[in-house]
């Protein structure tokens, strides 16, 4: 969102594929790791909920306490950052963990073309929701700029909300 609230929606697009790349590298990773770890330590969801609980808290005090960014200068705009910055991003591992051992691996462990099928699919829906944050960052740009600590907290709140519905 704060790219394309910087460099605009078309300008960080290839950031944006990049991002839906390795998004589908990483969901078909986590997929493949939780499909075997499901069978063979079933006991692990909760650590790794616990831990994601923790990541996601720890980045909403961040975001409510990041200044407003309004330098174009701070964007990652290319097709490479946004791959690369997919191997780092906590979120969608605990995207991948937490839909592939609630949602689907209950009901299709061991089927692997499925399995696959469903990952790809979570990261093209990811993908889509990337691009809404997107166009959401640069039709929004200059409200928030105004609002920026407002913005912050917002989102800092949401985060919270997210980290505490792992446990619901």
């Amino acid at each position: 969102m704060s790219n394309a609230g910087l460099l605009g929606f078309r300008r960080s697009f290839p950031f944006n594929l990049g991002i839906w790349l390795g998004f589908s590298v990483v969901m078909l990773a986590c997929t493949f790791f939780c499909g075997l770890l499901s069978e063979l330590i079933p006991k692990l969801k909760t650590p790794m909920l616990v831990i994601g609980a923790a990541y996601m808290l720890w980045l909403a005090w961040k975001t409510w306490r990041s200044p407003p960014v309004t330098e174009e200068g701070s964007a990652r705009s290319g097709f490479v950052s946004g791959l690369a910055l997919q191997f780092v991003n906590a979120k969608i591992y605990i995207y991948c963990l937490v839909s592939m051992e609630a949602c689907i691996l209950p009901y299709y462990q061991g089927e692997w073309g499925k399995l696959v099928f469903f990952a790809l699919l979570l990261a093209f829906i990811g993908f889509c929701f990337t691009l809404c944050w997107a166009l959401f960052g640069s039709v929004f740009k200059a409200l928030f700029s105004k609002y920026a600590k407002v913005t912050n907290l917002v989102m800092a709140l949401l985060l919270v909300y997210c980290a505490v519905s792992l446990f619901l």
